[in-house]
This record gives C-alpha cells, sequence and structure tokens, in this order.
C-alpha cells in the first residue's frame, strides 16, 4: 500500500489538491510538514466523503496564480522525500 495519494480537484470556487494518506494518525504531522510551501493559502483535514476513501484527506488551498499541477508535483515530491526520510 502506498503511503498517500494525491489529486487535483477542480472546484468551481478554488482549485484544490486533496490528499490522502495509508496512515491517518500522520495527517497534523503530514499538514506542518507541508504548510512551508508559500504557495499554499491553506491546508485543512476534513472528513472524506465516498466510496474506497480514506476517512479523512488534507485538503490545499493554493494561492491564486499558482499553477496546480506544478504545485501537485513539487508536494509528490516533498511527500516522498518525507516518507523515504521516515
Amino acid at each position: 500500500m502506498l503511503p498517500f495519494r494525491s489529486e487535483i480537484r477542480n472546484s468551481p470556487t478554488q482549485p484544490t489538491i486533496k490528499i490522502f494518506l495509508g496512515d491517518e494518525s500522520l495527517d497534523a504531522r503530514i499538514k506542518n510538514h507541508l504548510e512551508h510551501f508559500n504557495e499554499i493559502e491553506t491546508i485543512e483535514i476534513r472528513e472524506s466523503i465516498g466510496r474506497n476513501r480514506a476517512n479523512e484527506n488534507l485538503t490545499v488551498f493554493l494561492k491564486d496564480e499558482v499553477d496546480i499541477n506544478k504545485m501537485k508535483s513539487s508536494i509528490d515530491s516533498s511527500l516522498w522525500w518525507y516518507f523515504e526520510q521516515d
């Protein structure tokens, strides 16, 4: 099982990146880890709704004019580094 999965969600109000962790006990630690990105406006731990999903997810809101595809790639790289170090 992978330690995380991330998805871009193109909502009408604000595109977000959802991060689903294999171990939900790490939600707060990963949130703290990602807060160093200047391009991130805020990160929320939210309850997931849907089938075959984790019970919680991290929802990453980006600042205006940030390229969401580049940011997802940067977040994924940072998370792979984090899990390799752990």
